[in-house]
């Protein structure tokens, strides 16, 4: 393979280059891709033949990221890059998702893509860069491809959209959208936007498939020039007698069943008898008794089949439904006593139940990765449990397939989120997936949406997410709306939108036959918006806005700020003052500086009373007594003219004997001792930072 470099301005100001012949030359397709100082090696081999009796197309795509790409250590003990993280996961499968639709179908070979980050600037993101060198490296390969093909990112500032922004650009975007393609349609969108309306959108996809149509002509220069020829190819086609065999005894009564209209627990129970029957059937002869495969493959593209000419035909679907018609819906709200807010939301034979937890700082989570350290104030996580599909299986840890779900839920809802600096809660939501028959993911936006209401979380607006498909004929295309588990499996397209009335949060689509056209999808986004506020209408029976309290099991806290310079003091000597603080109040205080020098403090407690406690404790400390403020302070000194009493750590007042009672008191000792906590009122801060301090004054007059 010849060696060189070739770059291409894909976009105003965007430039990239890609190298081959260098690096990797045992893979079947190598290339390095290198925007700024950010550089991916990405690979590909395939296997030349399939594994014996494999019948699915086993892709595996990998996105690493190395530390040392960015000049970092990894955190944690163990210095070395472990599991993926979430964003390599997220990564991965956008890649994956664009890949896999072009290659041909009947390809069963095992295919591994890898894409590593050598390098990094930190503002150019390797995702995006990472799907271009692998569709490169496929395409200039011997291995099948319909490609290329070529993924961006959408940015838009001030009104004007950005192709492949920077991380910084990316703080100040209204938008974080991926778009990929080939040169002649969309394949897969993924990302999250600030309530952005559908024509907004639509207009975003096409700016970015003008740079895709770029990225893929500069592959094929790459291909003409560094390519390699084709391997042959051609699918295995089906034993014609099986294929009729098979035709004659199910066809029929498959098409039946299928145009009947039934839920999915009678349809896949009629389904399985006659495909059970014809198996056994056929299997008992001596043609047919090793094709029980075949036959299976067979029976599943008659039903697939029959799926798609009812709907493309009758515009009727296999429950009986219209091609714009969303199943019945019912939602609870404050299912789950002790959780802080939960939300049932069931929708046909989906069910989410969301609960939400709100924390203090301490419970954000740390993220640590090639591009940015962060405390993340609000994460959704998603389970699939193998009981919700009606099976029995392993309960692992999440996959990518949790991760990815999860994922966009949590995009769809953080963009109507308060900021953490004026609500001031960690907000963890989880979603367990009850029942599965279709998008659970947009069903854990509307769950989720709805037990942030009940929670307390002063959302603006709810939010509500659909799942879209779209079935492809020969004359004709039909979009639908609230896709069910067969049509997902069955159909051309799966393409989710989730917000708010006034626009779209987060979206995603993938396809499964090689585009899209603009037309249908903007079809498919006014179709998705009149779903979408339909289901906002059935939420709103149940809540609409969030509650006025919080529950009572949430953490309470305050926030205060104080002098920079008191801020050694409140710490104390390895932290001695505030460790004293939070084990005297029973609570728990956290300080930062912020950018004006200003220590900037979070006091959190199970009830407010110890919190406002706390409060004042440190404003003593901090030269912020409150004169006429109750303290609860600790005898450290008893003379006869009166007590000393330590009120916040370092900060001692005169308990004058003549303020101890309202009656004549002869000795201080007879009322108090050393070690004795008393409760006290600040009279007055004197010059030099004298205190004078009461207890008659907190005492009824005729009191003793």
């Amino acid at each position: 393979m010849k060696e060189d470099f070739k770059s291409v301005e894909f976009a105003p100001g965007k430039t990239l280059s890609v190298e081959t012949g260098r690096l990797a030359k045992l893979a079947d397709g190598a290339v390095t891709v290198r925007m700024g100082d950010t550089m991916v090696l990405c690979t590909v081999v395939s296997a030349k033949e399939p594994k014996p009796g494999q019948d699915f197309f086993p892709l595996v795509v990998d996105l690493r990221e190395s530390f040392s790409a960015g000049g970092k250590f990894p955190g944690g003990f163990i210095k070395r890059e472990g599991r993926p993280s979430d964003g390599e996961t997220l990564a991965s499968r956008l890649i994956d998702r664009s890949l896999r639709p072009l290659f041909p179908e009947g390809y069963y070979n095992d295919t591994q893509v890898i894409c590593q980050v050598f390098s990094s600037d930190g503002q150019n993101e390797a995702d995006v860069l990472g799907a271009l060198g692998a569709s490169a490296a496929i395409h200039i390969s011997d291995i099948p491809f319909a490609g290329p093909m070529a993924q961006v990112k959408v940015g838009r500032i001030d009104g004007e959209f950005i192709i492949n922004p920077t991380i910084d650009e990316l703080k100040v975007s209204d938008m974080d959208l991926i778009v990929a393609g080939t040169a002649e349609s969309v394949i897969m969108i993924e990302g999250e936007m600030d309530e952005m309306s559908e024509a907004e959108m639509l207009a975003a996809v096409k700016e970015g498939h003008k740079a895709i149509v770029k990225l893929c002509e500069f592959q094929e220069e790459l291909r003409e020039e560094f390519g390699v020829e084709k391997r042959e190819f051609e699918a295995e086609s089906a034993d014609e007698n099986l294929k009729s065999a098979v035709e004659e005894k199910a066809a029929e009564q498959i098409k039946e069943i299928v145009n009947i209209g039934l839920g999915k627990e009678e349809y896949n129970g009629r389904l399985k008898e006659v495909k059970d029957a014809v198996l056994e059937e056929l299997t008992a002869t001596e043609d047919y008794e090793e094709a029980g495969d075949e036959i299976s493959d067979l029976l599943s593209k008659i039903e697939k089949r029959e799926l798609r000419n009812m709907i493309l035909e009758k515009k009727r679907r296999i429950d009986g439904r219209s091609p714009e018609d969303i199943r019945d819906i019912w939602t609870q709200v404050g299912y789950l006593p002790r959780a802080h807010g939960s939300a049932i939301f069931t929708r046909g034979e989906t069910q989410s139940l969301v609960s939400v937890t709100l924390g203090t700082k301490q419970d954000a989570q740390s993220v640590d990765t090639l591009y940015f350290e962060e405390d993340k104030t609000f994460y959704l996580h998603y389970n699939f449990p193998p009981f919700c599909v009606g099976e029995a299986g392993f309960m692992r840890g999440p996959g990518r397939r949790e991760i990815g779900h999860g994922h966009l839920a949590e995009r769809a809802l953080k963009m109507v989120l308060p900021k953490f600096e004026d609500f001031g809660y960690v907000i963890r939501v989880r979603s367990d997936i009850l029942e599965s028959n279709g998008s659970s993911s947009m069903a854990s936006v509307c769950g989720g949406s709805m037990a942030l209401m009940d929670a307390g979380v002063p959302m603006p607006k709810p939010v509500a997410g659909i799942a879209m498909g779209m079935i492809v004929g020969e004359n004709n295309t039909v979009v639908l709306s609230d896709i069910r588990g067969e049509e997902d499996f069955m159909g051309d397209m799966d393409f989710k939108t989730a917000g708010t009335a006034d626009g779209i949060t987060a979206t995603q689509m993938d396809m499964k036959v090689q585009g899209i056209s603009f037309e249908i999808l903007e079809e498919a986004l006014e179709q998705a918006r009149t779903g979408r506020l339909h289901i906002l209408e059935k939420m709103a029976e149940t809540i609409s806005t969030g509650r006025e309290t919080l529950s009572e099991y949430a953490p309470q806290f305050i926030n205060m700020t104080i002098d920079g310079d008191s801020i050694g003091a409140v710490i104390g000597p390895g932290g001695k003052v505030i460790q004293t603080l939070q084990k005297e109040t029973d609570t728990e205080i956290w300080i930062e500086e912020d950018d004006q020098g200003k220590g900037q403090i979070t006091i959190s407690a199970d009830s407010l009373e110890k919190a406002e406690n706390a409060k004042k404790r440190i404003q003593a400390i901090a030269g912020q007594l409150d004169e006429g403020a109750t303290y609860e302070g600790t005898v450290k000194a008893i003379k006869e003219y009166g007590a000393f009493v330590e009120i916040v750590p370092g900060k001692e007042g005169l308990l004058h004997i003549s303020e101890l009672n309202h009656s004549h008191v002869k000795s201080v000792e007879d009322i108090l001792s050393v070690g004795d906590t008393v409760k006290v009122k600040l009279l007055k801060v004197e010059h030099g930072g004298k205190l004078r301090l009461s207890r008659k004054a907190l005492l009824p007059k005729d009191g003793e």
